[in-house]
C-alpha cells in the first residue's frame, strides 16, 4: 500500500524544484535585460527586448524589478518615451559636469519655439509664427533640429501641405520626461514663476498629442520626395 506521506514529500520536492528552476530562469533573464540596457547607446523598447529574450519571459515584470533594484543606486532605470535606459541618479548629476559636453545656450527665440512645439505638436511653421506673433527664422528651427529635440512629423492636410513639427525621444530624455504629457501644467509653471500674474483668466495650456510617432488624422506621412526636399534622403540616381 502506498504511503500518502511519501506522496506528499514527492509533491513538495517537485514544487521546490519547479520554484528553484523558475527562480534561476528569472535571474538569468534579469541579467539578460540588464546587459542589453547597459550595452545600448539608445533607450531600448520593450518590443526590442522581447525580440532578444525567450518568448515566455515577462519583460514588463523584469523591468519593474530592475527599476526597484536600481532605485537607490548611482544610476537609475528610467522610462524614456516608451523605451528604457539607465541614467545617472538626479542627485549625482553634478559629478558629471566636468566631463559633460557643454551645449551652447539656446537663444530666447529657440526656447520659445521649442516650448510651442512641445505643447502644441503637431504644429506647422505658420502656426508657430501665429502663436509667437513674429516670424520664425529657419536658423532657429535648424538649431533645434541639430540638438535632436525636434523633428519633421508629416504634412498637414491643408492648402500648401505644410510640414508639421514635433519633439523627439531625445527631448524627453534630456528633460527627464517619461512622455510628452509629463510637461509641466499651468499651475506648475505659475508656481515656478514662469508665468506672469497678469495672464488672462481664460489662458490655458494645451495637452500635447502623446504619441510622437503616430500621425494625427489631419497629417500625411512624409514621402521619399518630401525627405529628399528636406535633405533627409539622398536623391536616387537613375542608371543609364
Amino acid at each position: 500500500m502506498a504511503d500518502p506521506a511519501n506522496d506528499d514529500v514527492k509533491i513538495d520536492r517537485q514544487e521546490a524544484e519547479d520554484n528553484w528552476n523558475t527562480a534561476v530562469k528569472t535571474s538569468d533573464a534579469l541579467r539578460m535585460v540588464e546587459a542589453i540596457l547597459f550595452a545600448s547607446a539608445q533607450p531600448v523598447t520593450e518590443k526590442a527586448l522581447k525580440e532578444r529574450l525567450p518568448s515566455d519571459v515577462d519583460v514588463a515584470m523584469l523591468l519593474g524589478e530592475l527599476q526597484e533594484i536600481y532605485s537607490n543606486r548611482g544610476i537609475n532605470l528610467r522610462q524614456v518615451g516608451g523605451a528604457w535606459a539607465f541614467r545617472t541618479a538626479a542627485d549625482l548629476a553634478f559629478l558629471m559636469n566636468r566631463e559633460a559636453v557643454q551645449l551652447k545656450k539656446l537663444s530666447r527665440a529657440a526656447l520659445e519655439v521649442l516650448a510651442i512645439i512641445a505643447y502644441h505638436q503637431p504644429v506647422t511653421r505658420a502656426e508657430l509664427e501665429d502663436i509667437r506673433g513674429v516670424e520664425t527664422s529657419k536658423g532657429t528651427l535648424d538649431v533645434l533640429m541639430e540638438t535632436g529635440w525636434i523633428k519633421f512629423r508629416g504634412r498637414r492636410r491643408t492648402p500648401g501641405r505644410p510640414i508639421t513639427y514635433g519633439t523627439t525621444a531625445s527631448f524627453l530624455d534630456h528633460f527627464g520626461l517619461q512622455e510628452v504629457r509629463d510637461l509641466p501644467g499651468i499651475d506648475e509653471l505659475r508656481g515656478a514663476g514662469l508665468l506672469s500674474a497678469r495672464m488672462p483668466t481664460n489662458f490655458a495650456i494645451p495637452v500635447p498629442f502623446n504619441d510622437p510617432d503616430e500621425l494625427t488624422e489631419d497629417e500625411d506621412p512624409l514621402t521619399d520626395i518630401d525627405l529628399e526636399e528636406l535633405g533627409l534622403l539622398t536623391p536616387k540616381v537613375e542608371q543609364e
